[in-house]
């Protein structure tokens, strides 16, 4: 349960309403709330309810919470009496696993295959005996009884999962605690998360309850409160959602190169050494607030997408990639920090045969600020010799032979507002003193590690480098020329009215993402056409979000802050406040290309990149 408080000017904790008359159920009240409503279904008989969980959940905790609040109740561990022997899943799923500590390939298990059927049919069997109150919970208490008379879901944000899993938490009823934090996020990435995904997506429409699972243990080690909503709450929160300006929760993390741009600008914790990462719109990994004004309960930004996909995408985006957010805008700070590593992302076909993905990470650096010095490596040098470039790069891991990225690597001057598009295939890199706004495809961890500097990570483990995948999918003919002509050009005017400046600033021909830069000195209109919009305020103090139509609230955006249009929503004005004291505007605002922008999307030879 979060504390609704006064925000900084970056508001690290956007909410998202509840309906009218619904609060967030706190303390006390979260099982009493439960068992009243069992037990006036169930009428004479004693009442059966299901808590359904997402992995991840302190059970333990969440058990002694339910054991406190309804100490008559008898509380079957369904995890405990039905999951099949860890070793049996292990064998399960270790082809989606691999022996690489990154990657895997995506699981299409559902989770009934974790379990014992027929140790599954004998609880179900027992519930039908009971004779007292009877309360199954954990990861999958809902394949035991198909009509509970309370069902109740606790869900949980990845993000939380992973600061459990740093600070010493197993994976899903592994005894793995002390193993390295890469392979506990790959079996959640891979496997887990991706079943979890699917099992509770059939539960989200006859939930009678959701509890903050954030709030049941701790990452912190201090546990919070219980807060509890009604399905109800929540299928109207995320309904109501996609129709008006919405942002999910920013999470931030330090890095080896990491700077300190965010902790100046945004008002972010000056202890922590550096942050090198925000995620600021990347759904799988943010959580979204409900809110009743007053408390919140938190919840994955998936569950929008799961719940509301054609409304949240717009049918034709949804009808490309299915209930998968595509659009990922992330902050990649550098300054005062180092370079990023030496990279390169698969190619559409490599992700697709390799590792299950069906589109792969296409991107782009659009530089929110950049000091005199700061550099983009992008492509590789005209004329260089690739396999003395690979034998280099293998070399580079014995640490007395640093790799020479300038010999084979383009450097171009990096400058606030400039736009370097980066298709898949293309070797690249931040340099130091950049604060870049990521805009990208989302499968944000197919990142293929060439050289990193002779760094190791913050958990003092070597970083990995994976030089066979990246060798595989560099694409050589990539180089000066050919970076200059289709990567480094515009940016491209497309309208000027009055104050109102629209110019394309990419993506290239071959990446799925169209950018469109506005700037504006009072306001300019847009329209969703029917997919979502992904915008972020790159220039200029704060301004507001309306409907022509007055069909939603003013909605407040800061600099630097990353919201999203639902295609629902249709036209909208984005306008400078009456507080606003800047001169001028600038938005970037990115969609699904193919999807929108009826005109002006041919693109040629001449206009493919962007450097302002």
């Amino acid at each position: 349960m979060t504390t609704v408080t006064d925000r900084p000017a970056y508001d690290r904790y956007p909410t998202i309403p509840l309906p009218a008359g619904e609060s967030v159920i706190t303390g006390s009240e979260v099982w009493s709330r439960v068992r009243d409503l069992a037990q006036a279904r169930s009428g004479d008989r004693p009442p059966v309810v299901v808590v359904d969980t997402y992995p991840g959940v302190d059970l333990p905790a969440l058990i002694r919470h339910l054991g406190d609040g309804w100490p008559e109740a008898e509380i079957i561990d369904v995890e405990d009496a039905a999951a099949r022997p860890i070793a049996e899943i292990d064998t399960m799923i270790s082809d989606n696993l691999t022996d690489d500590r990154v990657f895997g390939v995506i699981s299409h298990l559902t989770l009934d295959a974790f379990y014992d059927q027929a140790r599954l049919a004998g609880l179900t069997e027992r519930v039908a005996g009971r004779t007292a109150a009877t309360v199954l919970v954990g990861w999958g208490a809902a394949l035991t009884v198909p009509a509970p008379d309370a069902l109740v879901l606790v869900d949980l944000a990845r993000w939380e999962i992973q600061q459990r899993q740093r600070a010493g938490a197993p994976n899903w009823r592994s005894a793995n605690q002390g193993e390295d934090n890469l392979r506990k996020y790959k079996r959640g990435f891979f496997v887990e998360w991706r079943v979890a995904d699917r099992h509770k997506r059939s539960l989200f429409d006859t939930i009678d309850f959701l509890i903050d699972g954030n709030a049941v243990g701790h990452s912190s080690g201090t546990e919070r409160e219980p807060a509890m909503i009604t399905g109800a709450a929540f299928r109207g929160a995320l309904e109501s959602a996609i129709r008006s300006p919405m942002r999910v929760v920013p999470f931030f993390d330090p890095g080896v190169w990491g700077g300190h741009w965010m902790q100046d600008k945004l008002g972010l914790d000056t202890e922590t050494p550096n942050y090198a990462w925000c995620f600021d719109c990347v759904p799988e990994e943010n959580s979204l607030l409900l809110t009743d004004g007053g408390h919140a309960v938190e919840i994955p930004a998936m569950d929008l997408v799961l719940t509301q996909p054609r409304g949240l995408l717009g049918e034709k985006t949804y009808a490309r990639f299915g209930a998968e957010f595509p659009i990922r805008f992330d902050f990649l700070d550098t300054v005062g920090g180092g370079n990023l590593s030496m990279q390169v992302h698969p190619l559409t076909d490599y992700i697709v045969d390799t590792f299950g993905m069906h589109y792969t990470q296409d991107e782009s650096y659009y530089l929110l600020d950049a000091d005199d010095d700061a550099v983009v490596y992008l492509g590789l040098k005209s004329g260089i010799d690739p396999d003395a470039m690979i034998a280099d790069l293998h070399a580079a891991q014995q640490a007395d032979h640093p790799f020479d990225a300038e010999k084979y690597v383009n450097a171009f001057p990096a400058r606030k507002h400039d736009h370097f598009s980066i298709p898949a295939g293309t070797v690249h890199c931040s340099g130091a003193n950049s604060m870049v706004l990521e805009i990208s495809a989302t499968p944000f961890i197919f990142t293929f590690k060439l050289w990193d500097w002779g760094r190791v990570g913050l958990d003092g483990i070597p970083r990995p480098v994976h030089l066979d995948h990246g060798s595989a999918n560099i694409q050589w003919d990539r180089d000066t020329e050919w970076v200059t002509d289709n990567l480094l050009q515009g940016p491209v005017e497309l309208r000027r009215d009055g104050d109102v400046v629209e110019e394309r600033t990419g993506l290239h021909e071959l990446e799925f993402i169209e950018v469109r830069r506005h700037w504006f000195d009072d306001q300019v209109d847009h329209d969703t056409d029917g997919t979502v919009n992904v915008l972020n305020l790159v220039e200029g103090d704060e301004v507001e979000v309306i409907s022509p139509t007055d069909a939603f609230p003013p909605y407040l955006i800061h600099y630097a802050e990353t919201f999203i249009i639902p295609a629902a929503v249709g036209p909208y004005r984005i306008r400078r406040t009456q507080a606003s004291r800047s001169p001028r505007f600038a938005t970037v605002k990115a969609s699904v290309r193919g999807t929108t922008f009826t005109e002006d999307t041919t693109l040629t030879s001449g206009n493919k990149g962007v450097r302002s």
